[in-house]
């Protein structure tokens, strides 16, 4: 698949606000500062397209970018932002959660995860309750390129340790690096081969 065109729909803060689910879904979301804008625009060959920021937490809205009129991609808010008031995160959880738990067309969430560091709390708890809620979702490692070969092996194999304790079978992966293009082929096909899979 090659991105030809991607157009801002909107902003919600709640999923009754999203696009009418008519065409297939696919959101990303990670802790705050792991560079997703950064990979949004770079999938979509777009630097503009998805805000980027210095400082984390600036993106507060669920938003809606159509995609070659095919599809939606979704940059949701980033977690584990702890600048951000106590209430103001709750808000956003539950923002968030709903709109998982409820978007009939969502075919897959994207979870970026910084591949430099150890196994965050919260990431692996976010993915045991996607797996609870039987939401389809890739772990989709970021900043490859900050890692030499050798460790990136290392920091993939500490992952597939620590989640083989507690899962039958590993989720699906992926890395990338938004600044050497690294992965976008595969996140591009993995969209491609899910589109098929899509109905009404």
């Amino acid at each position: 698949m090659e991105i030809k065109e991607a157009e801002f729909i909107t902003s919600s803060v709640m999923e009754s606000q999203c696009p009418k689910p008519l065409l297939p879904e696919y959101a990303f979301i990670g802790r705050s500062n792991v560079g997703k804008s950064l990979l949004i625009n770079m999938l979509t060959n777009n630097r503009k397209l998805a805000k980027v920021s210095g400082s984390p937490g600036k993106t507060i809205t669920m938003n809606h970018f159509l995609i070659n009129k095919t599809w939606y991609l979704v940059d949701l808010p980033g977690y584990g932002f702890a600048k951000r008031s106590k209430t103001e995160r709750k808000k956003w959880e539950r923002m968030i959660r709903h709109y998982i738990l409820t978007r009939s067309n969502l075919m897959s969430l994207f979870l970026l995860v910084d591949l430099r560091h150890e196994p965050q709390k919260n990431d692996m708890e976010f993915m045991e309750w996607l797996a609870m809620s039987q939401i389809p979702f890739v772990i989709t490692f970021t900043k490859a390129d900050k890692l030499n070969k050798i460790n990136i092996e290392k920091n993939l194999a500490t992952y597939k340790k620590i989640l083989s304790e507690t899962w039958e079978e590993l989720p699906p992966y992926i890395v990338t690096s938004a600044v050497e293009g690294v992965g976008k082929e595969e996140l591009l096909q993995y969209i491609d081969n899910s589109n098929t899979l899509f109905s009404l």
